[in-house]
This record gives structure tokens, sequence and C-alpha cells, in this order.
């Protein structure tokens, strides 16, 4: 199956659905954010990866995440020009290994503080840099022009077309096209899946593998993430 842009997923499942009535066509961008967001959360793609630079701030024991930040996989501090790779902790255990905040050096743990924030121990006792590898959400495909295409899009198009049908499917309410749409799409991401394992095959204990991985140099304190664009 060739690859979509916008307009032309869109059309396909209207064809496919035999369906242009106005509240339907207006939902066909949530319909592919649906089925963007099943794919983002059941698949582990090296496009789903980014690194990001950044720094402690002294005596602050929080550090802001990514605006586009879905979970960690490593969070390193350089000191000296040694990397240190943070071992991840729930807050209970910060809590507890430093239950005074002014207690400061270089840091060894970090825990998702909120959705927003990680929370570090000890509190750093200097402006460390630091790198975060970590999952994000790319830009969707129904944030670019008509003409636009994703990677998912380009690549992976199956996935992208039978997990749109299964949503326009259950707006339609028709129980034997979900069904027929649900299995296409959940062999197409079996497919993806198995994509994304052979690029696994390498050791991932550190953040060494960078085939699809974004990096910026961030100012300090808050890592910002910026996603690639949507390609016109």
């Amino acid at each position: 199956m060739s690859g979509f842009t916008y307009s032309g997923l869109k059309t396909a499942v209207q064809d496919y659905c035999l369906a242009t009535e106005t509240t339907f066509v207006n939902s066909l961008p949530t319909f592919i954010q649906e089925a963007e967001e099943r794919i983002l959360k059941n698949v582990e793609m090296p496009l789903f990866r980014k690194n990001q630079i950044g720094s402690f701030t002294t005596s602050n024991a929080y550090l802001a995440t990514p605006t586009d930040f879905l979970s960690p996989y490593s969070l390193a501090v350089s000191s000296s020009g040694n990397y240190s790779y943070l071992l991840l902790k729930n807050v209970s255990f910060i809590r507890d290994y430093t239950p005074n905040e002014s207690t400061t050096g270089l840091p060894k743990y970090y825990a998702m503080f909120d959705d927003d924030t990680f929370l570090v121990a000890p509190t750093p006792d200097s402006n460390y840099n630091v790198e975060l590898h970590y999952k994000y959400r790319p830009l969707s495909l129904t944030a670019g022009a008509e003409s636009g295409t994703t990677w998912l899009s380009e690549n992976a198009p199956d996935a992208m077309l039978y997990g749109t049908l299964v949503e326009a499917a259950t707006f339609l309410k028709t129980p034997e096209e979900i069904m027929l749409y649900q299995q296409r799409f959940d062999r197409a991401m079996q497919a993806l899946a198995n994509m994304g394992e052979g690029y696994g095959m390498r050791d991932e204990f550190r953040p060494e593998f960078r085939p699809a991985v974004a990096s910026q140099t961030l100012k300090a304190p808050n890592l910002i993430g910026v996603a690639p664009g949507v390609r016109q």
C-alpha cells in the first residue's frame, strides 16, 4: 500500500465507509488522531524517541520535562566530562533518600513528580548539564496541510488507514466493519512492531541508539522538546 497525504487518507476513509455526511467528514481529523494515538501507545519505534540537552539549577531539585514528553528512557548528568546515569525511582523513594531538600550533591536518582516535572536526589549542588532520552509525541498528520505527510502516513499507511477506519466504523455503529477493520489493523500493527524490533536489536542500556532521534541544545533549567515538522 502506498503512502497517504492528509487529504488522501481522508478521501480513502470516506470511500471505504461510503459516508460523506457533514458530521462524519468533520470528525475525520479526530478519527486519524485516535489511530495515531493507538499506534503511539502500542508500538515502540525509533520514530518516537528523542534526545534533549538541558541543565539543572543549583539547589533546585525539580527539572521540567519537554512539552512533547511521554515517558523517559534515561536521564544522564555530566560532571567534569563524565556521564552518570540516574536511576528511575518513585517519589516516595526520593523523599526517603533525601528527606531534607537542602541536602545537595551530584544527583543519583530521579522520579516523575508530575506529568511535567522530574524530581531528583540529591538536590543538585551545581548547574550540571543533563541529557534526556525519552519517548515523545510526534506531530499529527492533521497538524499539516492537506498535501502533508508524516513518517507514519508514508511508512505505515495500512496501520493509519485501518486504525482510522476502526474509529470511523465505531462512529457509524457498524459492528461487522469494526471487527473487519480491527483485524486488519492488528495485522498492520504486528508488522509495524516487527519493524520496531528490528531497530531494537542493539543494547539500549545506554542511549547510544540514535538513528531517528532529534537532538537540540536548550536553555536551563527546562527541557523543551521541538518535534519535527510535518512535511508539506
